[in-house]
């Protein structure tokens, strides 16, 4: 009852304390935050009450342990040019600190887990794996904005920082300051005692950053297979050449594939070589319709064995500041595929199951740099933003078991943040087809444009308005290839093999309200949708109907953990076909978005999606 009653008037307080009308609002709400955190400090139990709720993680105060909520200048240009003497690694508390400030020390729950839950990525696997410098290198401070945000997009780290120490004319020192994100994520699903999954995902297996899955499911009632396991093993960083490795095996009803990988991307703008070998068997039960006919549908198992590797080689464009992240890019690319099962084939339908060999060519542009943020997927952490543009042409042959073809594509794209604080824009024109005699086919044209406004303050809470808009036209396609207008391709929160077709246009408006407060670590955001959508098989997108939604939620999530977004939503579809009800309710487990980069890798064939 007491635990009841001070919840209560915690919350009263925290809705009814006033500012003075002269004051700014991020003054007023300072005032706030700061009248609430002097009167729960006061006694103990309360005092654990507030650090259960808040972290101050919003706040607007220009404090010294304010988190960032706009780009900072780098602290690494002051001393650029000078060595590097000593590197210290400082490792926080995985739960409760924070990278920017870290004295800040979480409630007894989190500690616990901190101090006896919980093993730190190994400070030798940090130094020889994932820093790009060593003692005795000179300063760059491009170099060191790129490890920082290299770092920050690990999957064991919940965020980092490079800071520069006890500066003086013989050299400098730098701290790497690391926290861990919790690793361990269980798996499965549970629908009676004959059908259930049960397993768990550790991130950082012993502290070494290596990555392990593995899942067992059982259908007892199922005719075509009643037990399926997969299990993945990656080790993401081979020495410090940022070569990833991946052997996964995935034995389940309706997919089956093994497979052996290694990987290195373009990692920063000084990578001069890229590339990546990939082999394996996949086996898949694909279910199509036919556009002209939606009451049947067609199961066709697909299996197919697969060769894939490409290289590519960076050069940089000048040795300027402003021409440091600017690269020309050569890279190729060889794969085949060969089916042992598959529908049936001609010369002129299902040319996506065609045994075929390819080899690509690329030749691209691309100059990206990163402005740091927060509050755009995430929910407190933060986020680098790519900012930018890039352009990449494709000319290649495929040869098939009906001859040979060509191919073209290009692509481009160009993002930033808008001057006068207007928010961020980005867009992108995607381009490609086959030829054979002059004649395209199996084509793609892909037009979207994505924006967000910078964060406004409602009282105590952030807003951001997000849009994205997209335009996806496949032309002389086989019947079996299509779009659909469902889930993250349009009207999000429905699954209807009705809505497919050759061309789409669709776009998608939200609010979310990020508030300040957090409970066990969670922090929520509101948000509120509108989805509208056009799809066709033929004939002008415009001219058909109209598919729209609307729905609101809630989304929670805890940074410092591994599992997926919690997102309850309320959504109502008037006109979406064959819903038993326009009205759902839906809980789900959503991954974090990410913004489109500026990055090259292998050329590709445009995908119709």
């Amino acid at each position: 009852m007491t635990k009841s009653l001070l919840i209560i008037g915690f919350c009263f307080l925290c809705f009814t304390l006033r500012g003075q009308d002269n004051l700014s609002q991020a003054e007023k709400d300072s005032i706030r935050y700061t009248r609430i955190k002097e009167r729960m400090y006061k006694k103990k139990i309360t005092r654990e009450l507030y650090q259960l709720f808040f972290r101050d993680v919003y706040n607007q105060r220009k404090s010294k342990g304010s988190e960032v909520t706009k780009v900072e200048s780098n602290p690494f240009d002051a001393v650029r040019g000078k060595t590097i003497r000593e590197i210290y690694v400082k490792q926080l508390d995985v739960m409760g600190a924070s990278v920017y400030d870290t004295s800040r020390t979480g409630n007894k729950l989190q500690r616990f887990m901190s101090d006896h839950l919980h093993i730190n990525t190994q400070e030798k696997t940090l130094r020889k794996n994932m820093l790009l410098f060593k003692e005795g290198d000179k300063i760059d401070p491009l170099l060191m904005k790129e490890n920082e945000r290299i770092l920050r997009q690990s999957t064991v780290l919940l965020d980092a920082r490079l800071v520069p120490i006890n500066e003086d004319e013989e050299g400098v020192d730098v701290m790497v300051i690391v926290q861990d994100v919790w690793p361990i994520l269980p798996e499965g699903s549970f629908s009676g005692l004959d059908n259930f999954g049960v397993g768990f995902t550790n991130q950082n297996v012993k502290g070494w950053t290596h990555s392990s899955t593995n899942i067992v499911r059982w259908r007892g009632r199922d005719t075509l297979q009643r037990l399926g396991f997969r299990s993945i093993y990656t080790v993401p960083y081979i020495k410090r050449s940022y070569i990833s490795g991946q052997a996964g095996f995935i034995w389940e009803r309706d997919l089956k594939h093994q497979y052996l990988k290694f990987e290195k991307p373009f990692v920063t703008v000084e990578t001069k070589y890229a590339g990546s070998f990939d082999m394996g068997f996949h086996e898949v039960r694909e279910y199509k319709k036919k556009t002209d006919n939606l009451d049947s549908t067609l199961i066709y198992p697909v299996q197919r064995a697969y060769l894939d590797m490409w290289g590519g080689r960076a050069f940089k464009l000048g040795k300027s500041d402003e021409n440091q992240t600017k690269r020309l890019v050569f890279a190729s690319r060889f794969y085949s595929y060969a089916y042992l099962k598959r529908p049936e084939v001609s010369a002129d339908s299902n040319r996506a199951y065609w045994n075929q060999t390819n080899l690509l060519f690329s030749v691209g542009f691309s100059n990206r740099n990163y402005r740091r943020d927060v509050l755009i997927f995430g929910f407190g952490r933060t986020e680098d933003v790519p900012i930018g543009s890039m352009v990449t042409a494709t000319v290649g042959r495929s040869r098939t078991e009906f001859g040979t073809r060509g191919y073209a594509g290009i692509r481009m794209s160009k993002g930033g943040y808008l001057p006068r604080q207007y928010g961020y824009l980005y867009g992108l024109v995607d381009m490609g087809s086959f030829l054979k005699a002059g004649e395209p086919h199996q084509g793609v044209l892909n037009v979207s444009a994505n924006y967000f406004t910078p964060l406004m303050r409602l009282g105590l809470s952030q807003v951001r308005q997000f849009m994205n808009l997209r335009y996806t036209k496949g032309f002389n396609r086989d019947p079996l290839e299509y779009i659909n207008l469902t889930d993250k391709y349009g009207i999000r929160g429905v699954n209807s093999d009705r809505l497919i077709g050759k061309k789409r246009l669709n776009l998608g408006l939200e609010t979310v309200l990020f508030t300040p407060g957090s409970f066990l670590g969670f922090r929520g955001a509101h948000f509120a949708y509108v989805d509208l959508g056009l799809i066709s098989d033929a004939g002008k997108v415009w001219r058909g109907p109209l598919y729209h939604a609307y729905g609101l939620g809630i989304r929670l999530r805890n940074e410092h953990l591994t599992f997926n977004t919690i997102e309850l939503r309320l959504s109502y579809y008037p006109n979406v076909p064959a819903l038993s009800s326009p009205f759902r309710v839906g809980v789900s487990g959503a991954t974090s978005l990410q913004l489109m980069d500026f990055d090259i890798s292998a050329p590709d064939i445009v995908p119709l999606r």
